[in-house]
């Protein structure tokens, strides 16, 4: 009875072992299950995070490019430091090295030797020392020349080293003073408002404008003293810069995110106008506030996009955005609170591409050409030496003739008007272009001085009396900002005498403008 209790017991306890093994296989596999269902749940998380973090990476590209207003606004533009950049002289120092200090003379004591001592005298040793004495004399002379020597060699090694460092310090202190002299130059001419360092001037200050990424960074400065005038020209990205995609979604099925919901046309073109407009504001905002005195009192801005013209295949450069206007205008805004577009175009009557997807331009209000400082320096505008005509030197009635024929020369069909009984018209110009053609009526002022708003206003009623298409306003000077501030949004066209020099140089006709003396302001 106890073996056959034994063997059940036995049986018992294995199948005990085998239920248990059953049941741990069972758990393992559900386990195992368990693990492949909770990833197959975070792998799916994870793609739906892929799909949002894309939708929000497209929300905050667009963002960021439509937040460049206030970026700038916050960077806070003021005056750069015209003397930023003044060296301390790096002297070097004297290094002497061994030749620092002079080694110790020899001492006679060092040499001496003991006398002998009453039992030495004794023994007669009185003769030795004598000896020794002299033989030690010898040898005290001897080393006290040759250290003389060697004194005199350092010296003379000393004064030579303190000679070339004198120089190497001179040579320090003369590149800093030249160096500092050239800045205090650069500023001086700054604060004088010369053409070239004051186009340099603002040149880094609008290179010191930092865009998102995918913006170039060419832009130029052009600065009209005649004028108090600033011309910008500003690369600006391409419409394709505005993401097209907007939302984004996991599909299981295919196990991928795509793009669920993109960017109508009509979005991506408000979205880049917004862009180009903010673009340039901030061009205003950073010129009026970087300005060091009062140099500038009005800013011309052209936005310009490269590419490549869709119907020939080559490349080609439009003006996307163009715009003026004058500090006074510009004090008027709150840049915080403003619609960009809206400030743009109807408070400083900006003209923007319609349709940039299109590549549809629009005419820049002055030509960056006719304000590209190199060029006008290089044309010797006010060179006393340049043997070219002096358009001052003309008579009224002449400067009026040199303009209808500087206009014939750029195509025009064109007729003087007699001084009497002009209507205020000078030359009206004719261009038989299909498409462009129109009617302009032109005003010469050769003046030595300033044109005046009342000048302005007396063209635009010419214009409407006319039934012109444009004015032409051309002046051997410049214009007051009240000028521009007045033809703003009117078909009016004002051309200093920086302009007027530009436009002979481009059509091949040899003149200069040299002011008699500075006129009063």
């Amino acid at each position: 009875m106890a073996q056959r209790t034994g063997r059940s017991s036995g049986s018992e306890w294995k199948r005990q072992r085998q239920r248990m093994a059953s049941w741990e296989a069972a758990e393992r596999k559900r386990q195992a299950k368990e693990r492949a269902r909770q990833a197959h749940q975070d792998y799916l998380a994870e793609q739906q995070e892929r799909a949002s973090g894309r939708t929000r990476e497209a929300a905050e590209r667009l963002a960021e490019l439509t937040g460049i207003l206030h970026a700038a606004l916050d960077a806070r533009a003021a005056p750069l430091d015209l003397t930023a950049g003044k060296a301390t002289p790096a002297l070097p120092v004297l290094d002497l090295g061994r030749d620092a200090s002079p080694s110790p003379a020899p001492n006679w004591a060092d040499y001496e030797p003991r006398e002998p001592g009453a039992i030495g005298r004794m023994l007669g040793r009185n003769k030795r020392f004598d000896e020794l004495t002299a033989r030690q004399r010898q040898r005290f002379d001897r080393d006290l020349v040759r250290h003389q020597q060697a004194e005199q060699a350092r010296q003379q090694r000393v004064a030579a080293a303190q000679a070339q460092h004198n120089e190497l310090v001179a040579a320090a202190v003369r590149a800093a003073t030249e160096h500092n002299a050239a800045i205090d130059r650069r500023r001086e001419r700054v604060l004088a408002g010369e053409r070239i360092a004051t186009s340099d001037y603002f040149q880094q200050v609008i290179d010191s404008v930092r865009l998102p990424a995918g913006c170039p960074t060419a832009r130029r400065a052009g600065y009209v003293p005649e004028s108090t005038m600033l011309v910008i020209e500003w690369d600006l990205p391409g419409f394709d810069v505005v993401p097209t995609d907007k939302e984004f979604r996991y599909v299981k099925t295919r196990d991928t995110v795509e793009v669920s919901r993109g960017r109508s046309i009509t979005e991506r073109r408000q979205a880049y106008r917004d862009l180009i407009a903010q673009i340039a504001l901030v061009a205003l905002y950073v010129v009026f506030r970087s300005d060091p005195a009062d140099l500038v009192h009005t800013v011309v801005v052209n936005g310009v996009v490269d590419g490549i013209d869709s119907a020939t295949g080559q490349p080609n450069r439009t003006c996307r955005i163009t715009l003026r206007a004058t500090r006074k205008h510009f004090e008027e805004v709150n840049l915080r609170k403003v619609k960009p577009v809206d400030c743009a175009q109807i408070h400083f009557a900006a003209q923007i591409s319609g349709h940039p997807d299109d590549v549809q331009p629009v005419t820049p209000i002055v030509d960056f050409g006719m304000a590209d400082p190199r060029i006008v320096e290089s044309a010797d505008v006010i060179s006393e030496l340049d043997r070219h005509p002096n358009l001052v030197d003309l008579t009224a009635e002449e400067f009026e003739h040199f303009i209808q024929n500087l206009f014939a020369r750029m195509g025009f069909e064109t007729y003087k008007l007699p001084n009497s009984g002009d209507g205020g018209v000078d030359v009206l110009a004719y261009d038989h272009d299909p498409v462009r053609g129109a009617k302009y009526v032109i005003q010469a002022k050769k003046y030595t001085h300033k044109v005046q708003p009342s000048a302005v206003r007396e063209l635009h009623g010419t214009v409407q009396h006319e039934g012109a298409n444009k004015g032409i306003l051309v002046t051997t000077h410049g214009f007051t900002s009240g000028c521009y501030e007045w033809s703003n949004g009117k078909p009016l066209q004002l051309y200093d005498g920086t302009h007027l020099i530009a436009l002979c140089r481009q059509y091949g006709i040899e003149a200069r403008i040299v002011l008699p003396l500075k006129s009063a302001e």
